[in-house]
């Protein structure tokens, strides 16, 4: 079965496969990015994982820069992890690379406010999800 998530949302077209990237690497990206600005795009604050539809994502000025999914393995974990009782939804809450659902991401840049994002779909029964969560620099990264 193709993974719909590993297609272009606006053109059905399959991705470039992305570089991987582990927690390390993830760290460096956003230590080294540039203090986002004002941006109108249609993206929001997304501080929190945030559902956001097609429409909304903005395919043109997106750009993707690597992908904290691991091509070994078919079926990563559901488990999440919260050590200081953050939930899914908190903006606090540490991107734990080897658990839900950051293992199941994509890492884009906005050309527009040059801020970084994670990407992935959720699926469930009869419907599909994009979800969204912007990253700062500051934001913590684990394993």
């Amino acid at each position: 079965m193709v993974d719909p998530t590993r297609h272009s949302p606006n053109s059905g077209k399959p991705l470039p496969v992305q570089p991987p990237l582990d927690a390390a690497r993830l760290r460096k990206v956003l230590a080294a990015a540039a203090p986002s600005k004002p941006c109108r795009c249609s993206l929001g604050t997304c501080a929190g994982w945030e559902s956001l539809s097609e429409d909304r994502w903005p395919a043109k000025a997106m750009q993707a820069v690597g992908t904290l999914r691991d091509a070994a393995l078919a079926e990563p974990t559901y488990e999440e992890w919260h050590p200081d009782g953050t939930r899914y939804e908190s903006p606090d809450a540490p991107v734990a690379v080897s658990f839900f659902p950051y293992n199941r991401c994509d890492l884009w840049r906005c050309g527009q406010c040059e801020r970084h994002v994670l990407r992935y779909t959720e699926f469930g029964g009869y419907y599909v999800d994009h979800r969204v969560r912007a990253l700062l620099p500051a934001t913590p990264v684990t394993d």
